[in-house]
């Protein structure tokens, strides 16, 4: 990317106030895109490169919900839970930033080169590297101190034990912010992060709910709570007709392979496909190529 950049340092009246209270903020920061995003009230969003598809789907509905809230949404563009919240803010119409572990003239990962463009036209760009700086491995965990560091909280969505998202969390807890995260399966690798997190001290996040009611009185301004669309309503077993519900109830919260379905509902097959295509085109279920998983609607505000 070869946009002009903003050039911010340390000493300027647009730097961030939050980020210079951490022990080693960046000296110069270099920005492209809306340079006023920098003192809105943001959370970060992190989490694993290889998220589960209802991993995926939590980060956007967590980072569209906080985003209508009044939050900018914060990440570092990784891949998989970086890049699904930046998109969940961006599908809103609201603000959220990409801290970089390279210069702004580059653009990584290459897959997203398009969501880089749209955060520049619509959000902000940002980096402590000098714009042609490549991107190195060593240089991604030192960014995350600027992600948590900009911040109020920070909220981790399925994470490994060890994890870069983990390196976040810390830094985060040393600058004496709010760290929240996701339980997950005990079966899902990607979720022992966030439960190592939780006994460690993190605050167990179920919905959009508890993150907002615990910022509330840290912040000053007023939350907004937004009401859920029809796409994000609770689907309950009470809104579907009882042959639907009668499937449902047989799908896990994880993926859940067709063959374990068929066993559980016990019943014919072509009937039970055609439930299932009618539980995915209303959004209760969503299908991948390990099985149907249950959505929880769990963003309910």
């Amino acid at each position: 990317m070869q946009e002009k950049y903003h050039t911010i340092h340390i000493d300027d009246a647009i730097y961030p106030k939050l980020l210079k209270e951490i022990a080693n903020p960046p000296t110069v920061l270099y920005a492209i895109g809306n340079i006023d995003l920098l003192h809105t009230p943001q959370i970060a969003i992190v989490g694993t490169r290889k998220p589960t598809i209802n991993g995926r789907e939590t980060a956007k509905q967590f980072a569209a919900y906080l985003a209508k809230a009044g939050f900018t949404i914060t990440s570092g563009l990784a891949l998989g839970i970086d890049g699904a919240s930046h998109e969940g803010a961006l599908q809103v119409g609201g603000n959220t930033i990409a801290v970089l572990g390279n210069g702004l003239h580059h653009s990584y990962p290459k897959s997203h080169r398009q969501l880089q463009s749209q955060i520049a036209e619509h959000g902000l760009l940002l980096s402590e590297f000098p714009p042609t700086t490549e991107p190195r491995a060593e240089n991604f965990p030192k960014r995350n101190r600027i992600i948590s560091g900009l911040s109020v909280a920070t909220l981790v969505i399925e994470a490994a034990v060890k994890s870069g998202s983990l390196i976040t969390a810390n830094f985060a807890c040393e600058q004496g912010r709010e760290v929240f995260a996701i339980p997950g399966s005990i079966h899902n690798p990607q979720a022992r992060g966030c439960h190592a997190l939780i006994k460690n001290g993190a605050k167990l996040v179920e919905t959009v709910t508890d993150v907002l009611e615990e910022l509330q009185s840290l912040l000053q301004f007023q939350l907004e709570f937004p009401q859920p669309t029809n796409n994000t309503e609770n689907l309950s077993l009470s809104g579907l007709d009882k042959k639907l519900s009668n499937v449902l109830k047989y799908i896990d919260f994880c993926p859940t392979p067709i063959d374990v379905v068929i066993g559980r509902c016990g019943g014919e097959h072509d009937a039970i496909f055609a439930a299932l295509m009618q539980l995915e085109l209303a959004g209760y279920i969503i299908s991948s190529p390990t099985g149907y998983t249950r959505v929880s609607h769990s963003v309910k505000i």
